[in-house]
């Protein structure tokens, strides 16, 4: 007889007294309808047949089963639920074993924890993700993990979504065992024949004593609850999180999990699990770019760096930590012996508080080379400069590097404004330059803008974003203007918040609005952490081709002649005393900013904090449609992309293309054309965002393309 889809996709054989139930659905075994299906009809092979003493579960390929289908994702729900199927295999008669490898996350582990048994090869990766996707563990998951390894761990594991591995699974309690070897299947029948052998019968994790400490379980619920309060206080889903826990501590096992579920369903309807999710998908979809379709990848085995200071210093950490050899050339020995000290000093940083030893640093540091002679590059595969943003000293950098460098290598610039294709026009290889916008500091930041100069071969463009994947970085395919694409619109919504700090709202206030919006920090804030001095060189830059009917706002030139450029200096739109991280309010730039007004002419006016974001929001929205419009940006999400892993927007509202979708591109044309009637010149409304009012579409109908 032939298989049925879900026979396909859940396999069942029995081998002596164990049924094995094989779930195969490539490539990662997501638990997709007829996975659920396969698992239900399996169960109930195994409660009817004589013949069957025990189950084992375990994955095909190179996962156990890795989570929820995410093609799914926004479809109705079809039977059975994940809640059911875990029911029933918790339910079993007969003892159930899961036998894990590779991936266990999210509903692959609630699966694994509705079994009676756990084992897991060295290999394993057990986690309950959710909360990254504005979601809670939906399956029995809040409950069953408290039970099995206590409270504190469980909102651990569940409140960071961090993957935890085998070895950390055995000592929390998590897995029963931890295999000898890498052969799962063998293990695994080898455990369930052991089990039964000594007549062991079902264990059931909802009865597992993990909560009997009920004075240490409140305990970590409460540190939990404040945690959240303090880390997470815009998000939905870890205080829902913590609430589930609780239930099971305060519920019969059953209520609990009817409570997990309600609460489940409220995060799935929260507009967060929406941002959230296309924040997740467009990571994934920002890598689908037209040259890395054309074209392979060129070699990339070893990296040379321009440029010991911070920028470069980060870049090279970025490459070794990557286990690529990395090879620094500075101007001369004092400035590579500056350049290495600030390489060893992130990983002497690892080492002192115990995540490096001092042997895996210096195994790393082997892979490190200082020069003062750009003959060093000869035979590396990319070189990346990272000197003084400014043009002529790049184009000097790269005559050097034209000259050195061996045929196909790849050139790339780290520059956050400047015109690449003035750059590659200024050698004989402009086929071989790219742009690699790195996020300071660069071996943290996630975010990679490749910035694509008009004369660049698709294979130097396929080889930057195989370059980002080695480094574990989030690339962003951007065209050449000034800024490309998150400093450019930068660049438009600091000046709103500048025009309503002129206007009557304080630099504080516009700070903490934006904090509230979910930000981690305002953007006089940023600014201050940045150093003033880099955003001061680039308007004295641009002042030559200012428009002089534009406004312009002087508060922050006024700050900088003072000499007080934010953090470094100890002083910038806020004090910091006595070197502190963070800022208090300065009543002297208060001072300064009443004197700017009264210069100007401007009768201060209040500004609610809904204000304040509604412009700063509808700036940001309108300067990213002339970027998708203009094609310096591929598509929305690009942008969004860019935001959330560069600038800090709050993730669970996806970006700030994602966001205008959801208040409603009407809504936003609308705010534009009111801000206009004080300042045409701005205000003026992006073509794009009116053509997709007109035609009733939205951005994310331009993702889809």
């Amino acid at each position: 007889m032939a298989n049925t889809p879900d026979e396909q996709v859940v396999r069942t054989q029995l081998h002596g007294k164990v049924l094995l139930v094989t779930v195969d659905n490539p490539p990662v075994n997501a638990l997709g309808a007829a996975v659920r299906r396969g698992l239900q009809e399996a169960m109930e092979r195994a409660e009817t047949d004589a013949a069957v003493a025990a189950v084992l579960i375990v994955g095909a390929g190179k996962s156990f089963i890795a989570g929820a289908d995410i093609r799914e994702f926004g479809l109705p729900p079809q039977p059975p639920l994940l809640t059911d199927v875990c029911k029933r295999i918790e339910a079993s008669k007969k003892p159930v074993v899961a036998a894990i490898h590779g991936a266990a996350l999210g509903g692959g582990l609630e699966v694994a924890i509705a079994a009676h048994y756990r084992i897991a090869v060295a290999n394993a990766k057990l986690g309950l993700p959710e909360v990254l996707l504005g979601l809670l563990p939906g399956a029995g998951g809040t409950q069953r993990a408290p039970r099995l390894v206590g409270a504190a761990a469980a909102l651990d594991i569940m409140l960071t979504g961090r993957h935890v591995g085998a070895a950390e699974a055995l000592q929390l309690g998590l897995i029963d065992r931890l295999a000898r070897s890498d052969d799962t299947l063998a293990e695994g029948l080898a455990y369930a024949q052991e089990l039964l052998a000594s007549n062991a019968g079902p264990r059931r994790s909802r009865d597992a004593a993990g909560l009997a400490d009920v004075e240490a379980s409140r305990a970590a619920i409460a540190a939990a609850r404040a945690e959240q309060g303090k880390k997470a206080r815009n998000l939905f889903s870890p205080h829902r999180i913590v609430d589930a826990v609780e239930a099971a501590l305060d519920k019969p096992f059953d209520d609990a999990l009817k409570f997990e579920r309600t609460l489940f369903m409220q995060c799935l309807e929260s507009p967060q699990r929406a941002g959230l999710i296309h924040a997740f998908f467009s990571e994934r979809d920002v890598a689908k770019v037209p040259e890395a379709a054309a074209a392979e990848p060129r070699a990339l085995k070893s990296i040379g760096v321009v440029g010991g200071g911070t920028m470069g210093a980060g870049i090279a950490v970025a490459a070794l930590d990557a286990g690529l050899p990395v090879t620094m050339v500075e101007r001369d020995d004092a400035s590579i012996a500056r350049g290495r000290a600030n390489v060893e000093k992130v990983y002497d940083g690892l080492v002192a508080k115990g995540r490096m030893t001092a042997e895996a640093k210096a195994k790393v540091m082997a892979r490190y080379t200082g020069s003062t002679d750009y003959a060093a590059f000869a035979e590396v595969d990319m070189v990346i400069e990272a000197v003084f943003e400014d043009i002529e000293v790049k184009k000097s950098v790269f005559q050097e590097l034209d000259r050195v460098c061996k045929a196909g290598a790849v050139l790339a610039t780290n520059t956050s404004y400047l015109d690449i294709d003035a750059i590659a026009a200024s050698i004989a290889r402009p086929q071989d330059v790219i742009g690699l916008h790195f996020f300071s500091p660069a071996n943290i930041m996630k975010l990679l803008e490749i910035v694509v100069p008009a004369k660049v071969s698709a294979d130097v463009v396929a080889t930057a974003f195989a370059l980002a994947k080695k480094l574990r970085k989030v690339p962003v395919r951007a065209g050449v203007c000034d800024g490309f694409i998150g400093n450019r619109i930068l660049a438009v919504y600091r000046q709103a918040a500048d025009h309503m700090m002129e206007d009557g709202a304080s630099p504080y206030a516009i700070d903490a609005a934006v904090r509230n919006f979910g930000y981690p920090m305002g953007p006089f804030q940023v600014s201050d952490l940045a150093g003033g001095d880099i955003g001061w060189a680039t308007r004295k830059r641009k002042s030559a081709t200012r428009d002089p009917n534009a406004r312009y706002v002087q508060v922050a030139d006024r700050i900088c002649e003072r000499g007080w450029f934010g953090q470094k200096t100890g002083r910038g739109w806020y004090q910091y005393p006595q070197g502190a991280r963070t800022g208090v309010e300065d009543p002297e730039v208060l001072a300064i900013v009443d004197a700017e007004r009264q210069r100007a002419g401007i009768t201060p006016r209040a500004f609610t904090e809904e204000e304040i974001m509604r412009r700063y929001m509808a700036a940001m929205v309108n300067e990213g449609a002339k970027v998708v419009a203009e094609g310096i940006a591929l598509r929305p999400l690009d942008v969004d992309v860019t935001f959330l892993y560069g600038y800090g927007f709050p993730r669970f509202r996806g970006g700030p293309m994602a966001y205008a979708d959801q208040v409603g591109l009407p809504k936003i044309l609308d705010d534009i054309q009111t801000f206009a009637k004080e300042d045409p010149l701005f205000w003026q409304p992006a073509p794009l965002l009116v053509q997709l009012v007109a035609e009733g579409r939205n951005f994310a109908s331009l993702n889809k393309s």
